[in-house]
């Protein structure tokens, strides 16, 4: 990262890029669902969505998904400082997605009587420890790394994180009254 035009982005926390990363995963999980009746096939069925909505549309998108869009995040190129193209964007999602994938799978399988479902959520968790124990001022998970990308915050999106903690607060003024 020794780009100098780095510093300048504005920084997007941890917590904020996994409730993006959960906004992109219901919306791709829901369909996926309805689309196969096994786990295998809802799993290709999931990762295919997924490669569509996080490089499809974030290359169309000015490299934002519907989870960044709604939460005015977006990937950058931080060499070039513009949208990644089609081959960073697969190298990334193409990892991001098998893990989310398998994390999905998990949870569906929580209803069975197996536990060993919960071991389907390890290669995400370990996917994105490592932006958690980065000391670096843009944390980079390993699909951020493999694809040489970093999430910056933009102006450009719904701002749902400040709408609903707007919610939260008046809920909470008007439960003291």
């Amino acid at each position: 990262m020794s780009s100098d035009l780095v510093p300048l982005l504005p920084k997007v926390s941890v917590g904020r890029r996994a409730a993006a990363l959960c906004i992109d995963g219901i919306a791709v999980w829901m369909p996926s669902l309805l689309l196969g009746t096994n786990a295998i096939v809802q799993t290709i069925f999931f990762v295919l969505l997924w490669l569509i909505m996080r490089v499809a549309i974030v290359r169309k998108n000015k490299g934002q998904s519907l989870g960044r869009w709604a939460l005015d995040m977006k990937i950058v190129d931080p060499r070039l400082d513009r949208t990644p193209g089609v081959q960073e964007l697969c190298k990334r999602e193409a990892l991001l997605g098998i893990c989310a994938g398998l994390a999905f799978a998990g949870i569906a399988g929580l209803t069975s009587t197996n536990a060993a479902v919960l071991l389907l959520m390890l290669p995400l968790a370990i996917d994105c420890s490592v932006a958690l124990t980065s000391a670096e001022r843009f944390p980079q998970a390993f699909h951020d790394r493999i694809g040489g990308t970093i999430v910056v915050g933009t102006r450009r999106g719904y701002s749902l994180d400040i709408k609903v903690r707007r919610l939260l607060d008046q809920v909470q003024s008007n439960v003291r009254r």
